[in-house]
């Protein structure tokens, strides 16, 4: 996400052409003509005045292009936030009423200058708008365009667009993956840190997912394609994205209303001042500083700053929950497998049997593990690495029961499987209390037909899990419940092992959807699942956050909240990043209003003219953009 990063950055930052998207670029070629045609004739005509002061005719025609250019799309915006009462066009009101008092008093320079000055500093302020679309305009450059086709007759290259599922493609190091797909031959590492915010490259080999929008760093792999183009994962993001441009806080609602009451209050205040001074110009100068740029960005400067800074870590906002729920969580809810652990068993517990120890019953059934991918024997394999193997059995896997090995002189038999297979197929003789309290998943291990021991297994708990649930409840999350299909003794296990308050364990999607219902009765939930089995809840709760959203549809679908990598601390960093943003925004509004405020008394006491209040009505505007910036370098502090 450090891409993203950067563009965002530039969104309220940089002041480049370079940067503008297609559209910007011609809107601000358009204004820059429209800008050198105004100041020619504005200069044209000062120059002819000055040469020939009794010639007034030539110059007023002159100074009448330049307004006509400048004024008539102020005009037009006018008219339509008239008819469609849409406040956004409030400065484009007060600045037309401005202009045309200006033209037909008589003051025909100030009624060029004025809109000239607007609209120069007011690309400014697009320009840092426009930022926050160059995110996905840049985001749109980082994806291959085109594939290198596996073919009958070799190799070509075609356009990633045509590329349908099961065509086989080449990727070679250094270059762009076009497509999802899975690679069925090399091993290579992958740069994800445009979709998951990780720094390190991913190892990835035969077997492996790869996504549109990554890097291939170092080797020459094959991939087969999953999804066509529109259905990446990257295209989803991209759409995600283009959807959240339109994202607006709930505090803007306040600021419409605002508005409603604040251009009357200008107009009658520039009356009263026009009525009592018998001067114009100071009336005017109201109209100008009045022109409310600060109050436009209250709510959406700071939402493309939070959007900059959630996605360089991998976190994809939907809507505006992200400030009016969030805000107001007390209580979240977990799902187990894929959320609080990582979906892979470990071994938890080894319990021996007559003379075995413990090393031993481990060596003797990863012996056997070691030949198998079933998620039991990694977990064996995993935890005897340490371990020598006797790498001469024979071994077989006997599906959905265990496993066999038998010595190259066939004199010795491992046997590593379910309780029932051990005891009851294979004539090992059991204990009738031995294992009978073991209420997780595990495996026996007889040896020559006699029992050695049991291994039990259970979730791995996401490392960072404890650190997430303690960082929640410094920001006074008061109740931390785990939801889960799970047996009660493995989802209590968990629950001791992160620090989560409460567990409901054997439930049913529809259970958890009634557990969840209960408690936003009393509470504001938040849900937080990975996104395929949980998608009820994460549409149920006061807001979904899913969990490894790469690659899972349902997971940008189901919540409002996307984490695009699996790291808990995300959760609490999300609610501080929300927390900061509704700060930035009443900050924001509160102090547009005051730099409003204050130009419109100094104008009023004729210390501010109107050409001058043309270039000071903006401090609002520039002051707003700075105080959202901060957003950028309050990043580091919202993750202590």
């Amino acid at each position: 996400m450090e891409n993203i990063d950067n563009m965002g950055r530039n969104s309220l930052e940089a002041l480049s052409k370079n940067n503008l998207t297609e559209k910007g670029k011609k809107k601000l070629t358009r204004e820059l003509i429209s800008g050198a045609i105004s100041l020619a004739c504005l200069v044209v005509g000062l120059i002819f005045s000055y040469a020939f002061p009794d010639k007034t005719t030539v110059p007023a025609l002159l100074y009448t292009v330049g307004f006509l250019i400048e004024g008539i799309p102020i005009f037009v915006a006018a008219v339509k936030g008239i008819v469609t009462k849409n406040m956004t066009n409030a400065m484009e009101i007060l600045v037309a009423i401005a202009i045309i008092s200006c033209y037909f008093t008589g003051d025909l320079v100030l009624a060029v200058l004025v809109p000239m000055i607007l609209n120069i500093v007011h690309l400014l302020e697009e320009r840092s708008i426009m930022g926050g679309r160059d995110v996905i305009e840049g985001l749109k450059r980082m994806q291959q365009s085109t594939a290198v086709l596996l073919d009958g007759d070799g190799e070509k290259i075609v356009d990633a667009k045509t590329l349908k599922i099961g065509d086989r493609i080449v990727v070679r190091p250094g270059t762009g993956i076009p497509i999802d797909g899975i690679i069925v031959e090399g091993t290579t590492n992958i740069d994800q840190k445009s979709l998951t915010g990780e720094p390190l490259p991913f190892n990835a080999g035969k077997g492996d997912m790869v996504y549109a929008g990554t890097v291939n760093i170092d080797g020459r792999i094959i991939v087969e394609v999953q999804k066509e183009h529109i259905d990446t994962s990257f295209s989803k993001i991209l759409k995600l994205l283009e959807n959240s441009e339109n994202i607006s806080a709930p505090e803007s609602k306040i600021i419409d209303r605002f508005m409603k009451y604040y251009i009357p209050f200008v107009l009658a205040l520039a009356a009263a001042v026009a009525l009592i001074n018998a001067d114009m110009s100071q009336a005017i100068a109201i109209l100008v500083v009045s022109c409310p740029c600060g109050q436009m960005l209250v709510s959406s400067a700071p939402m493309i700053a939070a959007l900059s800074v959630a996605t360089k870590r991998g976190i994809l906002i939907k809507n505006s929950k992200f400030i009016e729920e969030l805000t107001e969580i007390d209580a979240v809810v977990f799902d187990k497998t894929g959320t609080l652990t990582e979906g892979d068993l470990s071994l938890v517990e080894t319990r021996t049997y007559g003379d075995t120890d413990r090393e031993e019953l481990l060596r003797l059934a990863a012996t056997v593990a070691a030949a198998s991918t079933h998620p039991v024997s990694r977990a064996v394999a995993n935890a005897a690495k340490a371990l020598e193997l006797d790498k001469s059995y024979e071994v077989k896997e006997i599906s959905g029961k265990g496993m066999s090995g038998t010595s190259a002189d066939g004199a010795h038999i491992i046997l590593f499987g379910n309780r029932e297979w051990i005891f009851g197929e294979t004539g090992v003789t059991l204990d009738d209390e031995f294992g009978t309290d073991i209420d997780v998943p595990s495996s026996y291990v007889a040896f020559d037909g006699k029992l050695c021991g049991v291994l039990c297994f259970n979730d791995t708990v996401r490392p960072e899990a404890s650190e997430a649930i303690k960082e929640l409840e410094l920001l006074g999350v008061e109740e931390t419940v785990m939801l889960t299909g799970d047996r009660e003794s493995a989802a209590k296990l968990i629950c001791e092992q992160t620090g989560v308050g409460s567990v409901y364990a054997k439930l049913l999607p529809q259970d958890k959807l009634e557990k969840l219902r209960a408690l936003k009765e009393e509470r504001g939930v938040l849900a937080v699942g990975d996104g395929i089995n949980d998608a009820l809840a994460l549409r149920e709760a006061d807001v979904g956050i899913a969990m490894g959203a790469m690659g899972s549809d349902m997971a940008i679908e189901s919540a409002d909240i996307a984490l695009m990598n699996n790291n808990l601390m995300n959760i609490p960093f999300v609610i501080k990043l929300a927390r900061k943003t509704r700060a930035m925004v009443y900050q924001n509004l509160i102090l547009s209003i005051l730099i409003s405020a204050t130009m419109m008394v100094l104008s009023a006491f004729g210390v501010i003219s109107a050409l001058a209040g043309s270039i000071l009505h903006n401090l609002g505007a520039f002051a707003v953009l700075i105080n959202s910036s901060r957003l950028f370098r309050l990043n580091k502090d919202l993750e202590n």
